[in-house]
């Protein structure tokens, strides 16, 4: 039998837990179960896990294939650590990784005063330069000036050769 180790969805739509399981690997996702390692619930802050080290390591041992998310979540639980000592021949103890929560940056409430500094700053600066608007109308007025002194070193053209 090609046994994996892997994840098998529980919990309800919205609210997804799983169990780490070891299953054979040519059925679906939620086949029946060889053997129960643990669970994993991805929804708290950190996220949490449970995995029986020693079955874990035993199933890697006779040949078991963890899938990638079952790999990462093993990995910080210490027991591919210690099965890559065990291949080596070498014993170590099972040592789990502590999560840290994730802290989510805190937006600014309408009781925490706004800097008003840099927003007078950058109204400032544009200040000293011309603005795109002016810059725009200065371009035309020379271009329509330009067009004027043509059209009249044109029309004398006209009457001389008439």
């Amino acid at each position: 039998m090609a046994a994996k180790i892997r994840l098998k969805k529980v919990g309800r739509r919205g609210q997804p837990s799983y169990r780490v399981v070891v299953l054979d690997g040519r059925k679906p996702r939620d086949a029946k179960v060889v053997a129960d390692l643990g669970n994993y619930d991805p929804k708290t802050n950190p996220p949490t896990f449970e995995i029986d080290g020693d079955e874990a390591l035993k199933w890697l041992g006779e040949g078991a294939k963890a899938t990638r998310a079952a790999r990462i979540i093993l990995s910080k639980a210490g027991v591919m650590a210690a099965w890559d000592a065990s291949l080596r021949g070498e014993t170590i103890e099972i040592e789990r990784k502590e999560l840290k929560p994730t802290v989510k940056p805190e937006k600014p409430t309408a009781e925490t005063p706004v800097d008003e500094a840099p927003t007078e700053e950058a109204s400032e600066a544009p200040a000293d330069e011309p603005e795109a608007e002016e810059v725009k109308a200065e371009a035309t007025e020379d271009a329509a000036a330009e067009e004027e002194s043509t059209d009249e070193e044109d029309g004398s053209d006209d009457e001389e050769k008439a």
